[in-house]
């Protein structure tokens, strides 16, 4: 159960950090006013965020028993997310070389975890 927890939390908590700045970066103003107020306002929805992806760290070093390895998937699925993110608010598609880069991180995490 703590490998469903964790793998959710993680991800939900780090789509929604992704989710805020990509809006902020296409909608928001860059003037200094217009970010410190939409920062003021999601606020609570990056705390949100930052509790769940510390609650899906702790679910998934209990599963695994391996910080590293932990940490390790949550940046593949950080790179994962970004690659959608800019495809969603973006319209960028990903080429040869961006699959290719997340083809390499995956390698690298089961690598990381044979013994």
């Amino acid at each position: 159960m703590n490998y469903l927890y964790g793998g959710t939390f993680l991800f939900v908590g780090l789509f929604l950090i992704n989710v805020l700045f990509s809006y902020q970066n296409k909608h928001i103003d860059p003037d200094f006013r217009t970010t410190l107020k939409y920062q003021i306002y999601a606020f609570p929805l990056f705390l949100i965020a930052n509790m769940l992806i510390g609650y899906g760290i702790k679910f998934g070093f209990k599963a695994i028993h391996n910080l590293t390895f932990v940490l390790l998937t949550s940046k593949g699925m950080e790179v994962i997310i970004a690659v959608l993110m800019g495809y969603l608010f973006f319209k960028e598609a990903p080429t040869w070389k961006t699959l290719l880069g997340i083809f390499i991180i995956v390698i690298g995490v089961v690598i990381s975890k044979m013994k």
